[in-house]
């Protein structure tokens, strides 16, 4: 396993980590039991870095990490979001609220400082607003949060952040279907020492390799009900994709897979290589996937012809569709 460093954090992480929206909700039913072989696979093969949110079971992710630290001792760093659970309204994002929302995800999680808040893909103008960023401030000086960052939709709120001197990471949307970022985003992190968590990796699945024209999804699956931004943004479904262009562009991409690697192997590989990266954040619904998701960590970096078959094949097939939109 390859450990980067964590930007204004200054800890060193694993660049391959755990997303944990899946323990939550959103992806189909997952029993405590399996959720917990998932965070023991993902450990065991050197993950030290783990996200949730709040949002994500209405907590139930949060509690399950929170029941798997207390038995597990390795030194992990766990970044939540808060935000969410609210309508998505500049003036709810307030001092009262910050409080509220980071003293329960502690109580959630068991800890009495969060290692890591972001907030959850917040309205453009919260980037914007000195009291916010004051607000947050004041939760690292009264130790209830060790550093704060954003989730973001779009490169604009990105940048935005990065300027700001306090952020400690920025997480986007980064896939071999989402290039926009590299043009600016990652060289700005590189430069102020902002982390970059890369968050839909495989592009809710499309870049695993896994799926047909014939695939379905179950009706709590949000590649079910979210696929045209029913519930949220839709770019978080699919990088925003539809499902039969994200199908052709796989099936480009796939003969430059390595020998003995799985498609999602070289997906997440392609996010690694790409400069600026402080750690990827695939999720997993079981402990194979887990596992299967570190063993890219090991994989030699990707030729030039199999990053330029990526760029050539986002240009022509997945550009049109989404490049102006996020």
């Amino acid at each position: 396993m390859e450990y980067r460093r964590f930007g204004r954090i200054g800890r060193d992480v694993s660049v391959v980590g755990l997303g944990a929206w899946q323990l939550g909700a959103d992806w189909g039913e997952v029993s405590d039991d399996d959720a917990f072989a998932t965070l023991d696979a993902a450990v065991d093969a050197g993950a030290t870095f783990i996200d949730t949110a709040d949002v994500y079971g209405d907590g139930r992710s949060e509690q399950l990490i929170g029941r798997f630290l207390r038995r597990r001792p390795e030194q992990l760093m766990v970044a939540t979001k808060m935000g969410r659970r609210v309508p998505q309204e500049h003036a709810n994002y307030t001092a009262a609220n910050f409080k509220a929302w980071t003293d329960r995800s502690r109580a959630n999680l068991g800890v009495d400082r969060l290692d890591l808040v972001q907030l959850h893909c917040p309205p453009t103008a919260v980037f914007h607003d000195d009291q916010i960023f004051d607000a947050l401030d004041a939760l690292v000086d009264d130790g209830a949060i060790a550093a704060y960052g954003v989730s973001v939709e779009t490169v604009d709120q990105a940048l935005t952040a990065i300027a700001r001197p306090q952020v400690a990471s920025v997480q986007i949307i980064l896939n071999a279907f989402r290039l926009k970022p590299l043009d600016q985003v990652l060289p700005a992190a590189q430069a102020a020492g902002v982390g970059i968590i890369a968050r839909v990796p495989l592009a809710s699945g499309l870049l695993s390799g896994r799926y047909d024209a014939g695939t379905t999804f179950a009706a709590d699956d949000h590649r079910t009900y979210n696929r045209h931004g029913e519930a949220f943004d839709a770019g978080e479904t699919f990088s925003g994709v539809d499902f039969e262009t994200g199908l052709r562009a796989v099936d480009r991409l796939r003969p430059h897979v390595p020998a003995g690697a799985t498609m999602a192997q070289f997906a997440l590989r392609w996010v690694i290589d790409q400069p600026g990266v402080t750690v990827v954040i695939p999720g997993a619904r079981n402990p194979e996937q887990a596992r299967a998701n570190l063993v890219a960590a090991d994989l030699s970096p990707l030729t030039p012809d199999a990053l330029g078959t990526v760029r050539d094949t986002y240009d022509e097939l997945i550009r049109p569709a989404v490049h102006d939109r996020w």
